[in-house]
């Protein structure tokens, strides 16, 4: 049981007072305002966007501020304020085919209907420091930028015209459980593992992604293909009795081709796996993506191999750095009487071979 100290409030108002002037940092250098990282650091506003399960770039940008760029800090905030806004509805399902795309690609056709678009991306970058950002320069402006404002076909309506790979799993129409509003519960279908695989920690999905790659779940992927842009977000309003826009996401979509070697059932074909995320998050998205066709084992008639990224329950409990965060941290809050306890057996256990002893000798 865990209970309130008393007695520690100046010292705690001093703490929070300490943390604003390291927030502010040397007051000769200008301070950084909300609108320089929602603009400037919006990779970053985007993990936020993402992990917070809230897209509003503005907030994302001052929970950076105000965690000093603690991305799990800043997380955690988003995640708080959430709860206490007042839910009006729930959108239609945004179709990514209609995607305005500012980045398009594929590593199995080169010739991808509709094109490639490198769009903004590190990708083709040096990994050299460039010291003239240094000098607060302009900018040069880009020479062409090319984005898709045209229907984009996706390359997996392309990929099966000998029917390759598995049909798209559709739903059958009912509304999905809310990893936000309801406890996670296992066995979980597909639209909750990838509601939690979205807003999951990045570095521990890369992780798992990374164990299939090195034969950890013998997942081996091609991405069919990986897009970034922005998508309509349309609702429902009984009154008028048909959808209005409510306003534009950016996301990054990602759609894996992976091997089958075909069942009693089912032929060898390709299958799928898929990752979705606010923002140009390519990493995670990439990663959402071989994850989810590693837990799709069982579905598909495969064979456990005991790897880790196969553990439904495994990764999906372990995935969310903010209650990850909670359990670690609170070991740094007062554990006097525990440890006292644990301490005093310590010390009873060391003395009774010495008793034992003296007793043996006389």
């Amino acid at each position: 049981m865990y209970v309130a100290v008393k007695g520690g409030e100046k010292a705690i108002d001093a703490a929070h007072a300490w943390l604003a002037e390291e927030r502010r940092g040397d007051l000769s250098v200008p301070e950084l305002s909300v609108a320089q990282i929602r603009e400037q650091m919006s990779l970053a506003v985007n993990r936020v966007m993402a992990e917070g399960s809230l897209y509003d770039p503005d907030l994302a940008a001052l929970a950076i501020k105000q965690a000093r760029g603690d991305l799990i800090e800043a997380i955690f905030l988003i995640r708080a304020y959430r709860t206490t806004l007042q839910r009006f509805g729930g959108s239609n399902p945004v179709d990514t085919g209609e995607m305005s795309c500012d980045r398009r690609i594929s590593a199995t056709f080169k010739d991808a209907p509709g094109g490639q678009v490198l769009g903004p991306t590190f990708d083709y970058t040096h990994r050299l420091l460039d010291f003239k950002l240094v000098a607060d320069g302009a900018v040069d402006p880009a020479d062409e930028r090319a984005v898709e404002t045209e229907t984009t076909p996706h390359i997996m309506s392309f990929l099966n015209k000998e029917g390759l790979i598995e049909d798209d799993v559709a739903t059958d129409g009912a509304t999905p459980p809310d990893l936000t509003r309801e406890p996670l519960e296992l066995p979980a279908d597909r639209s909750l593992r990838l509601q939690s695989l979205t807003r999951a920690d990045e570095g521990f999905i890369l992780g798992m992604a990374y164990s299939t790659q090195r034969g950890y779940a013998r997942n081996h992927a091609f991405v069919a293909e990986l897009r970034v842009g922005t998508c309509c977000v349309e609702m429902e309003i009984p009154e008028l009795g048909f959808a209005i826009e409510i306003g534009e996401v950016e996301v990054t979509e990602c759609e894996t081709v992976n091997q089958f070697q075909g069942s009693k059932t089912e032929p060898p074909q390709f299958t799928r796996g898929y990752g979705l995320v606010f923002g140009q998050t390519e990493r995670k998205a990439i990663s959402m993506a071989l994850v989810d066709r590693a837990l799709r084992w069982a579905e598909l008639g495969e064979d456990n191999v005991g790897a880790p990224a196969q553990d439904e329950e495994f990764v999906l409990y372990h995935s969310d750095n903010i209650q990850a965060t909670g359990f670690l941290e609170h070991i740094k809050l007062p554990h006097y009487v525990d440890f006292q306890s644990e301490l005093e057996l310590i010390r009873k256990l060391r003395r009774t071979p010495e008793t034992h002893m003296t007793e043996a000798a006389e």
